[in-house]
């Protein structure tokens, strides 16, 4: 698992730099694994954010979305296992006090080693996990000297269970304490489609196979929440719940498989770049499982999940609300559970990979100048900015020529419109940002008609029509 911190670092300060994401309460010192989109990254996430759902429900006839609450009934996450399964194992080590999740521990003691002997103790960490082997799991991490990042000993606590659920009280009545109204923040969107599979499948007239998908906000009380927007206690969640008759989900689960990989390539990310990753512990809800892993600076790391949930969540639902959630199915005169594929992606992460994949640092060196530039090679789709528009002086009616151009395109994509520096600063500033078209508007304009367009990726210039401009960039979103 080769990574790159030089690249990391460099990707965290450029989106702090040009406005795609900063420290959240950064005035404060910030908040620990919190983090706010700026102006830039507010379009991207966006930008992301829409493709899935147009991808989901526009390009599925069977699919269609809701936006549940985050706040359910409590005894929604009883029934789901939240309350007694959602946690992590956690060691403290006891000179340090630090706390750490388990496999992150060994697994940041693993990339150090060389790949063979680095792979068996992955292997050998998955098999304590999956057999719930606590005790074995920390003599090995003693046996092998794993020792704590600040005190450097290896002075470790047994190994506990932490759940990640956060708590609120609800309603007037806590303030009072007149009775426990215990709340929990979600921390899946996927609750939210089950409880209401009912309400969707008669409202819609939905027939099984179906899809219910949500994005939403989801909050997790990580015990190392680290490296970024990878890990973070608030995120954002795309998933899509796929209901089926029993007995076809191996079916379902390889197309499912299948479709979501292709997705991800859609998004410019080169194969090599993505795998996919078996689980070696299931969940208790799962029959099969698998994630969609990329090779960010940090290494290859979990981006989706797809897996074959059984009839474990609406048969849970059922025997905790004490309601049917069942389908009949009139092709076979049937009444039963369904089955349930999963897709579920980061929105976060997914932002951090197209983010990965586009950043650049290029040498542009010749022999009489020194020269460089960083490049956000987005698709044009996702780029937060699709066309910059300059007026090569401000003056001569230039202006009044862009902003005629500004108007024409900026109903349609999102167009920026800028006067200042020369234009070779202006075309830098956009490289950042990853705008993937600029214009120039200059006094052959007046003259002809046509205007200079330069393409972000070659840096190349050539004169079209500026009547053609709206046209090269709708091709080039669409596309």
């Amino acid at each position: 698992m080769a990574t790159d911190q030089n690249k990391f670092q460099a990707i965290i300060s450029h989106c702090k730099e040009y406005g795609f994401i900063f420290p959240s309460s950064e005035i404060y010192d910030g908040l620990s694994a919190v983090y706010d989109y700026g102006q830039y990254g507010a379009e991207l996430k966006k930008n992301v954010r829409d493709y899935w759902w147009r991808s989901m429900t526009q390009m599925h006839e069977n699919i269609v979305g809701i936006d549940a609450a985050i706040f359910m009934h409590p005894t929604v996450w009883k029934a789901s296992g939240h309350v007694d399964n959602f946690s992590d194992p956690m060691i403290d080590n006891k000179d340090s006090k630090k706390r750490y999740r388990v496999d992150h521990l060994i697994e940041g003691y693993a990339d150090t080693l060389p790949e063979a002997e680095k792979d068996a103790v992955i292997a050998a960490m998955e098999n304590y996990l999956k057999e719930n082997d606590y005790a074995g799991l920390k003599s090995f991490i003693e046996e092998k000297k794993i020792a704590c990042s600040v005190s450097g000993t290896v002075n470790w606590t047994d190994i506990r269970q932490f759940n990640l659920m956060f708590s609120t009280e609800f309603g007037a009545v806590a303030a009072e304490n007149e009775g426990d109204n215990k709340v929990y923040l979600r921390p899946e969107t996927a609750q939210g489609i089950f409880v209401n599979f009912l309400n969707v499948q008669k409202t819609g007239r939905m027939k099984i196979p179906f899809g219910i998908a949500q994005v939403g906000k989801a909050f997790r009380n990580e015990i190392v929440a680290r490296q970024f927007v990878f890990r973070m206690r608030e995120f954002e969640q795309m998933e899509m719940q796929f209901f089926i008759r029993p007995g076809t989900q191996q079916e379902w689960y390889a197309y499912w498989k299948e479709e979501r990989m292709k997705w991800h390539k859609s998004l410019g990310l080169k194969t090599e770049h993505l795998q996919f990753h078996d689980h070696a512990k299931l969940a208790h809800y799962a029959d099969a499982a698998v994630d969609i892993e990329y090779n960010f600076p940090i290494g290859f790391k979990e981006v989706e999940g797809i897996h074959s949930r059984t009839d474990f969540d609406l048969s849970q639902h059922q025997k905790f609300s004490g309601k049917k959630l069942q389908y009949f199915d009139p092709e076979i005169n049937q009444n039963y559970v369904p089955y349930v594929i999963e897709t579920s992606i980061g929105l976060d992460r997914c932002c951090f990979m197209v983010l990965s994949e586009a950043y650049e640092e290029q040498d542009l060196s010749t022999p009489e100048k020194q020269d460089s530039r960083v490049v956000l090679k987005f698709p044009a789709k996702l780029a937060p900015i699709k066309l910059a528009i300059f007026p090569l002086t401000k003056k001569d009616g230039l202006p009044e020529i862009a902003k005629e151009l500004m108007a024409e395109c900026k109903m349609n994509f999102y167009s920026f419109y800028e006067e200042k520096d020369a234009i070779g600063k202006r075309y830098r500033r956009q490289d950042a940002i990853g705008t993937p078209f600029c214009v120039t508007i200059d006094h052959q304009t007046k003259e002809d008609g046509t205007v200079t367009i330069r393409y972000r990726d070659t840096m190349e210039q050539e004169r079209v029509p500026m009547s053609e401009v709206k046209n090269i960039v709708m091709k080039a979103i669409m596309s």
